[in-house]
């Protein structure tokens, strides 16, 4: 056994893991390292880079560059034309991030899962009763980002975004483990709520951007910032083609889709399964 494999295994103790990624002062970390990873100083990238490869799965070879001003350079990275094929079926919604499918379904009401046994409501989520009248007894779709995957989300369809919801909160880890143990933490952390509607059909499709630790920062093409207040309301009007760039995370998070009960989930979406960005997600009725 490799030092890294002895080394991962340990952080992946699912006590240390929480405690090292959720019992820190989350937001002041978060803060720290939103600062740090942008320093451009060579060998302070170089060693961040580094040790990022040694503790994560990052694979640079779709990226656009290679060569990196910061560590937040490359956490924000392109990719290369053509990395990510769109499905171009008109039936189809699909995925805005790359990601790995958690939780999945069908809302009951307003109630929905983080995990099995875990559940949330749209009202907590959402804070909004028009968006929870929208998205009740619909379908959804949680999509985790990991640290070293591609950190941009795209337009799942041909649509118009004609509301942002910022709404402040905390900084918890959203990984498996952090999931199984901190209630509605979702409805816990920083997310910016993006209603649109698609341009064909006129149905509400809502992404959710959750923030996380050492995350903690949703940029959009369409808005100058968020307000680090919340519930905040901003009306807009950004028409956006069918997987066309929205925006990105400055790390990785989770993209919480909220369609209409009539869209049933493709069969390619199953919890733990990996999917990218372009890939059907639901099909349209």
């Amino acid at each position: 056994m490799t030092l890294r494999s002895r080394i991962l295994d340990l952080l992946e103790q699912e006590d240390l893991n929480f405690l090292l990624t959720n019992r820190i002062p989350r937001r002041l970390l978060t803060q720290f390292m939103g600062w740090f990873s942008q320093i451009e100083q060579p060998l302070v990238r170089d060693i961040s880079i580094g040790l990022w490869r040694f503790f994560s799965n990052l694979d640079l070879r779709d990226a656009r560059n290679t060569q990196f001003r910061s560590m937040h350079d490359c956490f924000t990275r392109q990719l290369k034309d053509g990395a990510r094929p769109v499905d171009r079926s008109a039936d189809i919604l699909v995925s805005p991030c790359d990601a790995i499918v958690g939780a999945t379904g069908t809302i009951a009401g307003t109630d929905l899962y983080q995990v099995k046994g875990f559940p949330y409501t749209l009202e907590e989520l959402l804070c909004d009763p028009n968006l929870v009248e929208a998205h009740r007894d619909g379908r959804y779709v949680t999509l985790r980002l990991t640290s070293s995957m591609y950190h941009r989300f795209h337009a799942p369809h041909d649509c118009r975004v004609d509301q942002v919801t910022y709404i402040s909160g905390d900084t918890w880890n959203v990984n498996p483990i952090a999931l199984r143990r901190v209630e509605k933490l979702f409805c816990k952390n920083e997310r910016a709520l993006l209603r649109t509607k698609l341009t064909a059909t006129g149905d509400s499709v809502t992404l959710v951007l959750v923030a996380a630790v050492l995350v903690a920062s949703i940029r959009l093409h369409f808005l100058v910032s968020l307000k680090h207040r919340g519930p905040n309301l901003i009306g807009c009007n950004a028409p956006f083609g069918k997987g066309e760039e929205m925006g990105w995370f400055q790390h990785g998070s989770t993209v919480i889709v909220l369609a209409p009960r009539r869209f049933s989930l493709c069969d390619n979406v199953r919890e733990g399964a990996i999917i990218r960005v372009g890939q059907p997600l639901m099909q349209l009725p």
